[in-house]
């Protein structure tokens, strides 16, 4: 395994973050293909196991459970001074008024709430899902900054945003002496590089980790085009987020797997990985081997032939994940 420091930070962390949202009860929230604890359990050994220090949950995931089943898993196999853990808020825990956002009365009530489940005194690293227009930025980061200094959150982390919002709450932070940003967790594939423009350029100037979530395109950048998965349909969120005209990145990659003799979510990744604004793709898994080829990306070297191969089809695009 390797590490790297997030960010500007000292803080290594492992190039290959777990993504957790595979981990939670099929019937709470919205995703049914995920795993119960028993499922889970031999994948965050096996990540363990291969070096991984970085897993990644949010407290939206299947209804909390996510956190509650990495927790309880990772109590029992590492230390906690080992391994970084982070989670998010934003998004709605419940029905009614303040049950989601990111005003101080939720950021509180949430961030309390996460660490009961991951059965935590803190977080590595607490990260805000999504920009919420609906409050102040003030309000937001004054909040996130008391959390901080409460001892309740190590680091502070943004996920997909407009550049412009990302730099006003970094800026808003800066002015009044509170806690700034170290991560973006942001939409960033070979079929979504839109990120190119503004948001990366940003983060490379102000040493800011990249924390790629959907690195794989939801599994498109692994299997044929046409084909199908439990998750493929039931995930409402990611059919609206590629397109057709995709078919010849996904088969450019298929091609180079091909030719490499490795399977393709390894040339994806290698891909991912060979950007230098990359820190750590966020990397779910439900089957061993997708903990394998993540691990095995890290020593894959794409020659420059290969990856012009790659890049060569990508189109503009219509923003897609903020």
């Amino acid at each position: 395994m390797q590490y790297v420091k997030l960010g500007s930070t000292g803080l290594d962390v492992s190039r290959i973050c777990l993504g957790c949202m595979s981990f939670g009860l099929p019937d709470r929230g919205v995703h049914e293909w995920t795993l119960d604890e028993e499922a889970s359990r031999p994948l965050i050994r096996q990540a363990l196991e291969a070096g991984i220090n970085f897993f990644d949950t949010a407290n939206v995931y299947s209804d909390g459970t996510s956190e509650e089943i990495v927790g309880r898993v990772l109590a029992g196999l590492a230390r906690r001074d080992e391994i970084v853990i982070a989670t998010k808020v934003n998004g709605a825990m419940r029905d009614g008024p303040n049950a989601r956002g990111l005003s101080r009365k939720a950021i509180m009530t949430e961030i309390d709430n996460s660490l009961r489940r991951l059965g935590t005194d803190y977080v590595d690293l607490y990260q805000i899902h999504r920009f919420d227009p609906g409050t102040p930025v003030e309000e937001t980061m004054e909040a996130l900054h008391d959390v901080v200094k409460a001892g309740k959150a190590r680091y502070l982390g943004a996920s997909s945003m407009y550049a412009w919002q990302f730099s006003k709450a970094q800026y808003t932070a800066r002015l009044h002496g509170w806690t700034r940003f170290v991560s973006m967790q942001n939409h960033y594939n070979l079929l979504y590089r839109e990120e190119e423009r503004e948001m990366l350029p940003l983060c490379a100037d102000q040493g800011v980790g990249v924390l790629p979530w959907s690195p794989l395109a939801r599994g498109r950048l692994t299997r044929d085009w046409d084909t199908d998965t439990a998750r493929s349909r039931t995930d409402e969120f990611g059919r609206r987020l590629y397109r057709d005209g995709d078919r010849e990145i996904v088969d450019a990659v298929a091609r180079i797997a091909a030719e490499r003799e490795v399977p393709r979510a390894r040339v994806a990744l290698a891909w991912l990985l060979h950007q230098s604004t990359v820190t750590a793709p966020i990397v779910g898994a439900t089957k061993p081997y997708h903990v394998e080829d993540a691990v095995a990306s890290l020593a894959l070297e794409l020659t420059d032939k290969e990856i012009e191969e790659l890049e060569r089809p990508y189109t503009p695009r219509a923003i897609r994940g903020h």
